[in-house]
């Protein structure tokens, strides 16, 4: 059979992937294939054009030729290299297999020699096998130079809502972070459903870069992802990256913490009682029920260990007895104001003080590394053994790690006893204030545990700081709160010796009169009448 009786289809490909950039045009690859279809007097039934890559199967204009040569329209191929028809085993296998059976008497390439010979084919599979080889390594390549990218704190893929890319990083887009920030405290205060988020900032503009709504989920997948921290979750794990956060971790705590109470299962058929699995025993320890009778609902104890003793409790006077212990651990209103205020005019004094230390560890940090240039110096102009040089360059390094270690101890704990004071201070403000019965209960967990039930009288026990007022003579029982709360001039300072426990254990100087650590919570009637040394 001569070639001017041959049928070839002429197959050209290019992906838009990076890998294909070196690639010839489709035009490119077109000229030269005529070029020798011409050269050679080959027949030309039909051109295909893909524009896909080929290192999966299941290319549509791909998949059509083959099944029209094994329909018998043609029986040669002609393609600019043998990477262009196969990248992957499957169609590879699937070309090679066609050459045995006969369905492909030839296939001609400009760069590249074949004939259907043993030693023809076992070229092709060579060629095939090493198309699939630079498809596996570059993508080994990328997902390197991706990790590398991400170790180095920038993200390596396409910039998240809120930031744009640019100069090969991420930075803050400033038309929608602001509405990222916003939609992070809006479901921070509890008070809206994913659902609600998305009609509310939907509403607002907030949309994806395709210009398309957000669904429900995107706004779930968004309040998870804590890039918008200055954090990066990359295959599993937590980097630091380099761009400019969005919102504060501790906003993104509060989300998580958020979104966790609201996503736990409810059990169907059951009521939503208030204190469904609050409670338990304070006799035999089962889990305390609720039943509803005429109209009112009443806890018990479900007795399921032992015999037990205790009876019913009406839940509006469960509901009373919180409220009252809540009370106890609560300070009042004008005495938590002034003490918020002097705690931040404590936080602002002690900046001073921590700015100096700081800056002073930053400058010791400086002149090592100067020292460290200057033994590089030194050891090029040969003043200095390379094993001299060493030494030095060793202790000067490690001194350096201790204060760049040190540095960053200090700035992360710097201001956390008055932040610690300030959000207990807050909390008991809320305290203060009206509630629902809903919130009570969210508050009663964190101010005790251990919650049971006996004789119909609530018993817990306070934890943290609530303890601590607990236990001191400060609430030393109903009858000094009461006093205190109805007349609080009377309150002798001895009454307030627990709140003036000295100062941190690490002191960095001495306070100037009239702080917190000095004035800690000493009782007020009003702010005019406080003496000169507070």
């Amino acid at each position: 059979m001569n070639n001017q009786t041959k049928k070839f289809f002429i197959y050209t490909r290019k992906s838009t992937d990076d890998k294909d950039r070196q690639v010839r045009s489709i035009a490119d690859q077109l000229s030269e294939l005529k070029e020798l279809a011409l050269k050679e007097q080959l027949e030309v039934v039909d051109v295909f054009v893909e524009k896909q890559t080929a290192k999966i199967p299941g290319r549509p204009v791909f998949n059509e030729m083959i099944a029209r040569m094994e329909a018998g329209e043609a029986t040669g191929i002609l393609a600019w290299h043998p990477d262009r028809l196969a990248r992957n085993s499957v169609d590879g296998g699937k070309i090679i297999y066609l050459v045995d059976t006969g369905v492909i008497s030839e296939m001609k390439f400009p760069t590249f020699w074949f004939d259907p010979t043993p030693q023809g084919k076992f070229m092709l599979s060579i060629a095939f096998s090493q198309s699939k080889y630079y498809v596996d390594n570059l993508s080994e390549n990328i997902k390197r130079g991706k990790r590398n990218k991400v170790k180095d704190g920038i993200w390596p893929q396409m910039s998240p809502l809120g930031y744009i890319n640019k100069g090969g990083k991420i930075v803050v887009d400033e038309n929608i972070a602001p509405l990222i920030k916003k939609t992070f405290e809006a479901y921070s205060s509890g008070s809206f459903t994913l659902r609600e988020l998305r009609d509310k900032f939907n509403a607002l503009g907030l949309k994806r870069k395709s210009g398309k709504e957000l669904a429900v989920s995107n706004y779930q997948k968004l309040l998870k992802n804590p890039i918008y921290t200055g954090l990066m979750l990359y295959n599993g794990e937590i980097f630091e990256g380099k761009h400019e956060p969005i919102i504060t971790k501790k906003l993104f705590d509060s989300v998580q913490e958020v979104m966790s109470r609201k996503s736990k299962p409810k059990s169907r058929g059951l009521k939503d009682y208030l204190y469904r699995g609050f409670f338990r025993c304070g006799e035999c320890g089962c889990f305390i029920t609720t039943e509803q009778q005429k109209g009112h609902n009443y806890l018990r104890c479900t007795k399921r260990k032992n015999p037990c003793e205790q009876k019913y409790v009406r839940e509006e006077l469960i509901t009373f007895q919180i409220q009252e212990e809540i009370k106890k651990v609560s300070l009042p209103l004008d005495w938590l104001s002034w003490m918020i205020e002097e705690n931040r005019k404590d936080q602002s004094s002690e900046i001073q003080s921590s700015t100096l230390f700081a800056d002073n560890l930053k400058t010791d940090i400086s002149l090592l590394e100067i020292k460290i240039e200057k033994l590089m110096t030194a050891y090029l102009e040969s003043a200095l053994s390379l094993e001299e040089y060493r030494d030095a360059k060793n202790a000067l390094v490690a001194a350096k790690q201790l204060l760049k270690e040190k540095l960053s101890a200090f700035e992360q704990k710097a201001n956390n006893r008055f932040e610690l004071t300030e959000k207990f201070l807050k909390y008991n403000m809320e305290l203060a204030n009206d509630r629902t019965n809903e919130e009570n209960t969210h508050l009663f967990k964190k101010v005790g545990s251990n919650f049971l039930i006996k004789d119909r009288t609530v018993l817990f026990e306070p934890r943290g700081a609530w303890k601590t007022l607990s236990d001191s003579e400060f609430f030393g029982g109903n009858a000094l709160v009461s006093r205190l709360r109805r007349d609080p001039i009377s309150g002798s300072n001895a009454d307030f010796q627990f709140w003036r426990k000295g100062r941190d254990s690490n002191p960095r100087g001495v306070l100037p009169p009239g702080t917190l650590a000095v004035c800690w919570f000493q009782p007020l009637t009003h702010l005019s009448l406080m003496p000169n040394r507070c």
